[in-house]
């Protein structure tokens, strides 16, 4: 007599594909390697994309600000020459971009390339976690 607890499952029997009991099932085994290589790798770019983005994006935004602030500065150095002439020469001296062997950076380029980096740290985050659901 069946009850309510019965598992009519264990009933059943196995479908052809699936392993013997006590085998190995090598294309589950396959899978789930591959899947977890894919979720390193993922999970890695998620974390040192997630380090260095607000660094990057920090630098451009404050290299960006930094002739505004030293504009700010001038106006109130008040008429003292000398310190007009010392906050010029300052202001004079901040590139406007740099050349990093073969990169070309701007402070614009640096807040995209940060933005950039969050959004890779996001879709990163999403893959890896449809690779450990997959799994």
């Amino acid at each position: 007599m069946d009850s309510s607890f019965s598992n009519r499952s264990q009933d059943r029997t196995l479908p052809p594909d699936a392993a013997p009991p006590g085998g190995l099932n090598m294309s589950r085994i396959t899978k789930v390697g591959v899947w977890a290589v894919f979720y390193f790798a993922f999970y890695l770019v998620q974390q040192i994309s997630e380090l260095v983005a607000p660094l990057v994006l920090v630098l451009g935004i404050g290299w960006s600000a930094l002739p505004h602030v030293i504009g700010i500065v001038n106006g109130a150095a008040g008429s003292d020459p000398q310190a007009r002439d010392m906050i010029a020469h300052v202001a004079h001296s901040i590139p406007d971009h740099l050349e990093v062997g073969s990169h070309f950076l701007t402070p614009s380029s640096l807040v995209f390339d940060g933005l950039m980096l969050m959004a890779l740290a996001a879709l990163c985050a999403t893959l890896s976690t449809i690779a450990a659901r997959t799994m």
